[in-house]
């Protein structure tokens, strides 16, 4: 997942030269101030309009917001402290009130109107042309009246927004358990860090560490259940008004701006273009998917059946400990087993070494500088001698923090004004990771990648993740195929060559169901936003569509839609993570030949799509790795269970298999 702020703006502060986590709301008035200055001077009258007077000021003015946005956006996710993060949210609505407030100006549009293209340079001119677009898309062009409307809409909409994250953020929910029923079948680990309180029962909550473990592990059904209805109540009732209240706001601005809706709105300027295509190709990803789900229904099922010989159904709490016996029975893969072959610090270092050694980076601990927690790491991300960015690393779980996985900008790089800055934040355990925690590590690192490897541009627009919306997933999802290289978890694991294929195999059972769960997800917040608001109510849009997609039926009481936290962030356009899955596993194809330690295909893909940031369409981006446009067929045969090649093991017990392009699921 990856956090973005408005028009991709993000920051850090520095006092004496460091950056700094314990302050917000002054130095984001500090930047506004500036940003005001320089704003002023450039409306200023001028005989002739050009790069010099008008494209470069206003660069500076995003590099000023630059240095708040995000990092307030990140401050009110993560801090401990109530008041800073109250002081965050303050921060993120002055800021997107001033970015409202330049998209409006009219001045500032005809301003942009008046520069001539032809004496551009390429970067210059795709610059002027984005920005021109975005001014009209904005309704700078609409009269007075309406222009104020759109502004009282967006502010309206970033304080919604923020309390709908905040009440997921702030909702952690427990079960407590008896410790000899409840935690039979845990790992040991597990077990060992849940001691009974003083009422003699375990508590086990809803945020990661305890949830995923406990619904693939415990063999205490009706505990599963327990957790698994309190997990899918979160931001119930807080959330039911304010979604709600967002899907109305989004869609007034939506109609204000002259569109149908804000889905149309917000996919226009994507790589899928219109509603219509998003639509069709959340309906094309699930008929494939189709027939494989139901086989793999009728597996588990079977499987149920040597607990329960007269089941007719999986019920949802069911999912994944019926999935886990599946691996164990079917494939010999042993979840509990395999999470004890990575350890969290392990997992870290590397991952850290196999990224330096694919792009020629090392990453140097920063003690220097105090985090906003004790816990969070900060490495110093080196290219030689040169200090080409910075990363913090907040991977824990904690009261009041956000409570998944994503990459957030801390700071977009700017050749020869700063660095760029990203941190890391999820939720895992400190000490064993399930597989499916080191695919998500992997994962959310790609996004660090892109934004860091991303970050040496002039125009703050060009700067790392800065891309269309719909193919920031396909480097993140592409780096996970990392996660399944036996060569590459064996530099940190002991783990065997012929368990990470026991391994992917099992994995791509429960393949399709995942994916046409997936289309659910894309579906909901794609009808969500295309919709008028008064033709639905929510929860039953969400019922309608889960029959249509799910193979498991909704349970009444569950309130799924008011803890999806992508119906904020990427309000319609959820189905850009399986979109770029289609990119991402073309990319792959690319190291097919001679496996994904190929360092001179590493060393393309560096240069063409991750430094290359936004200075391209993502079309072109691809083109110029791949050497043509992306196709469908990779993901195909990954999705119907073909790979492209895999990994051969040999007879001789003394040597590993030559690992070609893992294809993970």
């Amino acid at each position: 997942m990856l956090r973005l702020s408005l028009f991709f703006l993000s920051f850090s502060l520095f006092a004496g030269g460091k950056p700094v986590f314990d302050q917000i709301l002054k130095p984001c008035h500090t930047e506004l101030k500036e940003a005001k200055a320089i704003l002023d001077k450039l409306l200023k009258p001028q005989k002739v309009r050009d790069q010099a007077n008008t494209l470069e000021p206003y660069n500076q003015i995003q590099i000023h917001l630059d240095r708040v946005a995000g990092k307030a956006e990140l401050l009110s996710s993560v801090h401990p402290d109530a008041k800073i993060r109250k002081d965050a949210e303050k921060c993120e609505q002055d800021i997107n009130r001033f970015a409202t407030d330049l998209s409006l100006n009219q001045q500032l549009f005809k301003a942009f109107e008046s520069v001539k293209p032809d004496k551009l340079n390429p970067d210059a001119k795709r610059i002027l042309t984005n920005t021109l677009r975005d001014f009209k898309r904005s309704g700078v062009s609409k009269d007075e009246k309406t222009r104020k409307k759109i502004k009282a809409l967006e502010e309206e909409i970033t304080v919604i927004g923020q309390t709908f994250d905040r009440n997921i953020r702030d909702d952690q929910r427990y079960i407590e358990v008896n410790p000899k029923t409840g935690l039979k079948g845990l790992p040991a680990d597990f077990i060992a860090s849940h001691k009974p309180q003083k009422n003699g029962k375990v508590k086990i909550t809803t945020d990661y560490p305890d949830y995923i473990p406990y619904m693939s592990y415990a063999e205490d059904a009706k505990s599963r259940k327990a957790l698994w209805f309190v997990y899918n109540q979160r931001g119930y009732p807080a959330n039911k008004a304010v979604l709600k209240k967002l899907i109305v706001k989004r869609h007034d601005l939506a109609k204000l701006l002259g569109y149908n809706s804000y889905a149309d709105y917000v996919v226009e300027d994507k790589m899928v273009k219109t509603t219509k295509r998003a639509g069709d190709f959340i309906e094309k990803i699930a008929k494939i998917a189709e027939q494989g789900s139901k086989d793999e229904y009728k597996v588990l099922l079977a499987e149920k059946h040597k607990l329960d010989p007269k089941a007719k159904e999986i019920e949802p709490f069911e999912k994944a400990f019926i999935d886990e016996r599946v691996k164990k029975d079917k494939y010999a893969v042993d979840s509990q087993k395999v999470r004890s072959y990575f350890k969290y610090p392990k997992v870290r270092d590397g991952l850290l070494k196999l990224t330096g050694d694919l792009f020629g980076l090392s990453f140097k601990p920063n003690k220097s500088v105090k985090p906003w927690h004790s816990s969070v790491e900060l490495f110093d991300v080196m290219q030689g001698k040169k200090l080409a960015g910075r990363i913090y690393l907040d991977m824990h779980p904690r009261d009041n923090k956000f409570k998944h996985a994503a990459q957030f900008t801390v700071q977009s790089g700017v050749k020869g004004v700063q660095i760029p800055e990203g941190a890391l934040v999820c939720n895992f355990g400190k000490d064993a990771l399930d597989h499916d925690q080191v695919v998500t590590f992997f994962h959310e690192f790609g996004h660090l990648m892109h934004h860091v490897l991303g970050g040496d541009h002039k125009w703050v627009d060009f700067s790392g993740v800065a891309t269309e919306w719909d193919f920031v997933e396909a480097p993140s999802q592409f780096f996970e195929e990392w996660a399944w290289d036996p060569k590459v978890l064996q530099t940190f694991s002991k783990i065997p060559t012929d368990l990470v294929i026991k391994m992917k195999e099992a994995d791509d059972f429960g393949k399709a169901i995942a994916t046409r769960r997936q289309m659910f997800f894309a579906s909901l917040s794609l009808q969500y936003y295309l919709r008028d608001p008064k033709s639905f109510d929510p929860l039953e849009l969400l019922k309608t569509l889960q029959a249509q997609y799910s193979d498991f039926d909704y349970v009444p009481g569950t309130h799924f839609h008011l803890h999806f936290g992508h119906l904020h962030g990427y309000s319609a356009m959820y189905y850009t993570y399986m979109w770029s899955k289609v990119i991402a596993k073309d990319l792959a194809s690319a190291f097919e030949k001679n496996g994904l330690m190929d360092k001179k295909q590493a060393e393309r893909y560096k240069k063409f799509v991750l430094e290359a940031g936004g200075s391209k369409d993502a079309d072109d981006l691809v083109k110029d790795f791949l050497g043509r446009p992306y196709e469908f067929k990779a993901f195909e045969k990954w999705l119907n269970g073909v790979e492209v090649k895999k990994p051969v093991v040999k007879k001789k017990k003394s040597a590993d298999p030559k690992p070609e392009a893992a294809i993970s699921a």
